[in-house]
């Protein structure tokens, strides 16, 4: 209903504005330019906020605020209307649907967030970017399993970190998944015991990085820097067998995508990013007292 409204209102604001481009990509997705004299520019960097809403609230009344946020993103600032995103610059000129992407740590920071809104959004989303990419199978996809024997699972490709007091998660991912990044900082929260799992759901260059961290000196500090965009340095010799292993076990059991978490104690299965207290509740009274 949000978006809907939101949709009405930029093409009854087409009507009275200078200039107006909106595309509607496949999918669902909307994407474009929109520009707009809204107001004039903020006083001072204390009024850009109120300044921003109040744009907002002249041209789009039916679109409600849920969040904004003006830091981090080069100087627009991301709007929140309850499952909507779009952004808008700090003079309020000019509103922005589309996605944005950080060039220097290559994450999709659109996508990131549409996923904290919308997490069911994930497994569809990574199986259509399976099925394009070079290393895609030919045969169906194997539908996932609610539940996996934990046990068969080798200790040569897991890497431990987190909370060492806390409830085990078992975490399957690849180094170049942006949700397995953020994923990081909400298993940091949750004060979990942390262990991951990598597999190459981006083909061979996620397969080289996973291969450097697994053989690296310290695999722990290794992998939070692959996900920071370092390739970390491997050791000469290293048995990867591991690494295989988590393959043919996530491809068994339907894993095609990534973020998937594992409950340690029953072998309960949980995909896509997830917030902190989503862990929590997924992990049930092993987590109680976690911040």
């Amino acid at each position: 209903m949000i978006f809907s409204n939101f949709k009405t209102e930029i093409r009854s604001f087409k009507s009275r504005a200078a200039a107006i481009t909106l595309a509607v990509a496949s999918g669902g997705m909307v994407s474009g330019l929109v520009a707009a004299s809204f107001i004039s520019a903020p006083a001072n960097a204390a009024a850009v906020l109120e300044d921003v809403r109040t744009a907002i609230a002249l041209r789009l009344p039916k679109t409600p605020i849920t969040s904004l946020t003006c830091k981090g993103f080069g100087g627009l600032c991301e709007v929140v209307s309850e499952k909507t995103l779009f952004y808008i610059d700090e003079r309020a000129r000019y509103l922005f649907v589309g996605r944005l992407y950080d060039m220097e740590s290559r994450a999709d920071l659109t996508a990131a967030k549409l996923l904290e809104l919308n997490p069911q959004l994930l497994v569809a989303g990574s199986a259509r970017a399976n099925d394009s990419g070079p290393t895609a199978s030919k045969q169906p996809a194997k539908e996932r399993a609610s539940k996996v024997p934990v046990a068969d699972l080798k200790p040569l490709g897991a890497i431990h970190w987190g909370a060492k007091s806390g409830p085990k998660l078992i975490v399957f991912s690849d180094f170049n998944c942006s949700y397995c990044k953020r994923l990081t900082a909400e298993l940091k929260k949750a004060r979990v015991r942390v262990e991951e799992r990598p597999i190459s759901i981006f083909g061979e260059k996620s397969r080289r990085l996973a291969e450097a961290v697994i053989c690296s000196r310290d695999p722990a500090k290794a992998l939070h820097q692959a996900y920071s965009g370092e390739t970390p340095k491997p050791q000469k010799s290293c048995d990867t067998s591991g690494l295989d292993a988590n393959e043919a076990f996530a491809s068994s059991h339907g894993f095609s995508g990534t973020p998937v978490m594992v409950r340690a104690s029953d072998g309960a299965v949980l995909e896509g990013y997830r917030s902190a207290a989503e862990i929590r509740a997924f992990l049930g009274s092993n987590a109680k007292g976690a911040k």
